[in-house]
C-alpha cells in the first residue's frame, strides 16, 4: 500500500470515529428554532429560552436539571451562541443562523448514532487526486442556496477552484476557512444515484502562488447525511459536476436486514 493510501485508511478511520462519537453529527435528535416556540417551551427539552440581543435567556428551576459549565441552573442565566447547556448526558448547543436563534439537542442514544453500521467509501485511488488552482474573488460574495431543511441562506464564498478531471476543466465556488482551507459544496454525475446528494470537500490552504490538491478521495457526506436535523447548504450554482466522482464518502452503511 502506498503512502497516500495509508495515510488515507488513517483518515477514513478518524472519520468514521468522529461521526459516531457521543456528541458526533449522529446524536443530533432535534434542532429547535425560537421563532417556532414564540412562548420558550421547546419540544422534551425544559426551562424557558427566549432571545435577547446577543445571547438566549434561560429560565429554569433547579428541579429540572440543566446545567451551564458544571453549575446548576435555578433561575435565570444567559448563553451565548455556541455554548453547551447539558441536561443528563444530553447537550444543548445553542446556535445562531442570520440572526435567527436555535438549540440543538445531542442525545448519545439518539436511534441515528445507535443504528449507524459505517459510512460506505470508495477505496483510494491516486487518480481522484489531482493539482488545483485557487483564485479569490476580489471581494468576497454571498449566494443564496437551498438548504436542507427547505430554507435559503446565505452562503459565502471566497474565489473559485479550478482543476482538471477526466480530460475536462472543471471549476467549483468555494468558501474559506478560519483556517486557510477551503470548503467546497458540490454535486456530480452521481449525487443521488450511486452517492448521496452532494458532499462536502475540505482542500488544504492555498499556498502563496494559489495552489493545493484537490483529493476526491477525502469527499465527504454532509452533517445532514447522519441526523435530519442539520441545515447544510445545497451546492451553490456552477458546482455540479458532469463528471461522475466515483471517490470518497458514498452514503451510509444500510442497516443489516433480520
Amino acid at each position: 500500500m502506498s503512502d497516500a493510501a495509508d495515510l488515507w485508511k488513517k483518515w477514513h478511520e478518524e472519520r468514521t470515529a468522529a461521526v459516531s462519537a457521543p456528541y458526533g453529527p449522529l446524536s443530533l435528535a432535534g434542532t429547535h428554532w425560537l421563532d417556532d416556540h414564540p412562548e420558550g417551551r421547546l419540544p422534551a427539552i425544559p426551562g424557558q429560552w427566549r432571545a435577547d440581543g446577543d445571547a438566549l435567556v434561560l429560565t429554569a428551576s433547579a428541579a429540572e436539571g440543566l446545567a451551564v459549565e458544571g453549575q446548576q441552573v435555578d433561575g435565570v442565566v444567559r448563553v451565548a451562541a455556541d455554548a453547551t447547556v447539558t441536561l443528563g448526558a444530553r447537550h444543548l448547543v445553542v446556535i445562531a443562523r442570520e440572526g435567527l436563534w436555535a438549540v440543538r439537542d445531542f442525545d448519545p442514544v439518539a436511534p441515528t448514532r445507535t443504528a449507524f453500521r459505517g459510512i460506505d467509501v470508495t477505496p483510494h485511488d491516486p487518480r481522484w487526486s489531482v493539482e488545483g488552482h485557487f483564485t479569490p474573488y476580489e471581494s468576497a460574495r454571498e449566494v443564496r442556496v437551498e438548504n436542507a431543511d427547505g430554507k435559503e441562506r446565505g452562503l459565502g464564498l471566497a474565489g473559485e477552484l479550478s482543476f482538471e478531471l477526466a480530460g475536462r476543466r472543471q471549476t467549483l465556488r468555494v468558501a474559506r476557512q478560519g483556517d486557510g482551507r477551503l470548503w467546497a459544496v458540490f454535486a456530480d454525475a452521481t449525487s443521488g444515484t450511486s452517492t448521496f446528494r452532494f458532499r462536502f470537500l475540505y482542500p488544504q490552504a492555498p499556498d502563496a502562488q494559489g495552489r493545493t490538491t484537490v483529493d476526491l478521495n477525502r469527499a465527504v457526506l454532509p452533517n445532514c447525511a447522519f441526523a435530519d436535523h442539520f441545515i447544510c447548504p445545497f451546492p451553490p450554482p456552477g458546482n455540479t459536476l458532469a463528471v461522475g466522482v466515483e471517490a470518497g464518502e458514498r452514503n451510509l452503511t444500510a442497516p443489516v436486514s433480520v
